[in-house]
C-alpha cells in the first residue's frame, strides 16, 4: 500500500499523467472548437461553391450558344456535386431540369419559405438560404437567382442538419482522441521511465549518501544531457565526501584516545594520590613519633636510640616499596607498561621463587611439594610472572596452618582445554570467607588475620596480580579446598 502510494507521488507517474491529460485537453478542446465552428464553416462552404457554381454556370450562357452542349455541362456538374439544377424563362418555360419533378419542388420550396426560410447570403444577381421543411423532415441550401440572360436559376442542395454533422464529427473526434489518449499512454509511459530511470537511480544513491553510505555509484552515459552531468558531479561528491568522513573519523579516533590517555592519566593520578594520603598515614605517624622521641632524647641509652632509628628506616622503606608498588600497579591498570614477552621455562623460576623464600619456610615449618623437572615453556614476560608467583607463594607462607598434622604447600602445573597452562599454589589452612573472597583483589585490601604489620605486607599484592593477568587476558582466581585454599592463574603455552 505504501508503495503505490510513493509511486503516484513520483516524477513518473506525474510526467505521464501530465501527458496523458495534456492529450485529453486537447481532445475536449478539438470536440469544443468543433461544436462552435463546424456549422459556420458548413455553411461557409456550401455558400462558396453555389456562388462558383452560378458563375459558371452565367459564363456557359453568356459564351456559348449551344444548347446541348450547355446541357451536358450541367448534367456533369449536377452529377459530380449531387445538386439538382432547374433553369426557367419568365413565361415559367423550362429550359433545363434534372429532375422532371423539380418544378413542383421548388415550387413548394418557394411557397413554404416565407414562413420557413433563412437567408445565408444575399446580393443583387442571387439569394442563398436554408429552408426547414418540417412537415416531410427535409432540409434544403436552396440558390435563387438570374442569369445575365434573363434566365431564372435554381439550384438545390440536400443539407444534412448541421447539429447531426456535428454529433457525428464529435463522435469522431472523441473516438480518435481515445485511441491517440491509448497510444500516447504507451509512448508517455515508456517516455517517463526513460527520463526517470535515472533520476530514481540519483534518488538511491542520495538517500544513501544521507546514511553515509557511499558504495553505490551513478552510472553515468556517454550523453551529454544534464542529468548524466548531475550523476557525475553527485559521483565526484560522493568520493569527496567519503574521503572527508573518513578522515574526521580518523580524526575523532585519535582525539578519543587523546581525550581517553588525558583522562586515564588524570584519573591515575587523583587514585594514586588518595591511595598514597591513605596508606602512608600509618608509616608518616610511626617516623614522625619516632623522630620526636628521638629528639627529646625519651631513652638516653644507645641500645634504645638504635631501635628507634631502626624503627624510623623500617618504615621508610616499607613507605618506599609501598609508593613503588603503586606506581607499577597504576601503570598495570592503565595499560601503561609494556611488557617484553618471550618463551621461558616455568619450571625454573618457580624453583628460584622457592629458594628466595626458604628461610621464611624452614622458620614456618611447611612442607613444599613441587616435583617437576622436564620444562614447562611459556610465553609471557618473566620478570612479571614472577612477580605474580612471589605473590602466590609468599601469601601462601603467611597463610598456611596445620590441618590434620599436615601444614604443607603444594604447586601443581596443568595444560587446560584452551591450550594454556595453569599454575596453582594449595596452601593448607583456613577457607577466606565469600565476603572477602570477592574484595582480596582490591587494593590495600587485608583479610583480618593478616593485618599485623610485620607479616601483612601492604595489601596491594593481589591487586597487582589482577593488573599483570588483565593485561594478558588470561584467567585466574581463588579457590577454598577442604583441608586449605588455592590461588591460580594461567599463561600462554610456549612455542618450542
Amino acid at each position: 500500500m505504501a508503495k503505490s502510494k510513493s509511486y503516484f507521488k513520483s516524477v513518473r507517474f506525474r510526467l505521464f499523467f501530465t501527458m496523458c491529460v495534456v492529450i485529453a485537453i486537447i481532445v475536449l478542446c478539438l470536440v469544443a472548437i468543433n461544436s462552435v465552428v463546424l456549422k459556420t464553416f458548413y455553411l461557409y462552404s456550401k455558400v462558396h461553391t453555389l456562388r462558383n457554381l452560378y458563375d459558371k454556370i452565367n459564363t456557359y450562357y453568356n459564351l456559348n450558344n449551344n444548347t446541348n452542349t450547355i446541357e451536358d455541362e450541367l448534367r456533369r456538374i449536377a452529377f459530380n456535386n449531387n445538386f439538382d439544377i432547374f433553369i426557367k424563362t419568365d413565361e415559367n418555360l423550362i429550359v433545363f431540369s434534372t429532375d422532371r419533378n423539380l418544378y413542383s419542388l421548388i415550387d413548394m420550396i418557394t411557397n413554404s419559405k416565407k414562413a420557413q426560410n433563412d437567408t445565408i447570403y444575399s446580393n443583387e444577381k442571387l439569394e442563398i438560404e436554408r429552408i426547414e421543411d418540417k412537415y416531410n423532415n427535409i432540409s434544403y441550401i436552396l440558390l435563387s437567382g438570374k442569369l445575365d440572360n434573363g434566365y431564372e436559376l435554381y439550384i438545390s442542395i440536400p443539407a444534412v442538419p448541421i447539429e447531426e454533422s456535428v454529433e457525428i464529427s464529435n463522435q469522431t473526434l472523441i473516438l480518435i482522441g481515445i485511441i491517440i489518449l491509448l497510444i500516447s499512454g504507451f509512448i508517455a509511459s515508456y517516455i517517463s521511465k526513460k527520463f526517470t530511470t535515472p533520476i530514481v537511480q540519483l534518488n538511491d544513491i542520495t538517500n544513501k549518501m544521507a546514511r553515509l553510505d557511499f558504495s553505490q555509484r551513478y552510472r553515468t552515459l556517454d550523453t551529454d544531457d544534464e542529468i548524466n552531468e548531475l550523476g557525475k558531479n553527485i559521483n565526484e561528491m560522493s568520493d569527496k565526501l567519503e574521503r572527508t568522513i573518513k578522515q574526521l573519523r580518523e580524526n575523532n579516533i585519535e582525539l578519543e584516545k587523546d581525550i581517553e590517555e588525558k583522562s586515564k592519566i588524570d584519573e591515575m593520578r587523583k587514585q594514586f594520590i588518595s591511595d598514597v594520603s591513605h596508606e602512608l598515614k600509618t608509616p608518616i605517624a610511626l617516623i614522625q613519633g619516632y623522630a620526636e622521641g628521638l629528639i627529646e632524647n625519651v631513652n638516653t641509652d644507645d641500645e634504645s636510640r638504635k631501635f628507634y632509628a631502626e624503627v624510623i628506616l623500617d618504615e621508610s622503606n616499607k613507605m618506599d616499596e609501598l609508593v613503588k608498588q603503586l606506581l607499577e600497579l597504576m601503570k598495570l591498570e592503565y595499560g601503561k607498561r609494556e611488557f617484553n614477552n618471550a618463551n621461558f621455562n616455568i619450571i625454573e623460576l618457580i624453583n628460584e621463587v622457592i629458594r628466595k623464600c626458604d628461610v621464611m619456610i624452614k622458620e614456618r615449618n611447611i612442607d613444599i611439594k613441587f616435583n617437576y623437572d622436564k620444562p614447562v615453556l611459556v610465553y609471557a614476560d618473566n620478570f612479571y610472572i614472577e612477580q605474580v608467583i612471589t605473590n602466590y607463594f609468599t601469601n601462601a607462607i603467611k597463610h598456611a596452618r596445620e590441618v590434620n598434622g599436615e601444614k604443607q604447600i603444594e604447586i601443581n602445573i596443568n595444560k587446560t582445554e584452551e591450550n594454556k597452562i595453569r599454575i596453582s599454589i594449595f596452601n593448607t589452612g583456613d577457607n577466606i570467607s565469600d565476603e572477602d573472597i570477592s574484595k582480596i583483589w582490591g587494593r590495600f585490601y587485608k583479610i583480618d588475620s593478616s593485618r599485623n604489620r610485620n607479616e601483612g605486607g601492604t595489601g596491594i599484592g593481589l591487586a597487582l596480580v589482577k593488573a599483570i593477568m588483565n593485561n594478558y587476558k588470561n584467567d585466574y582466581g581463588v579457590i577454598n579446598k577442604k583441608n586449605g585454599v588455592e590461588f591460580y592463574f594461567e599463561l600462554d603455552m610456549g612455542n618450542t
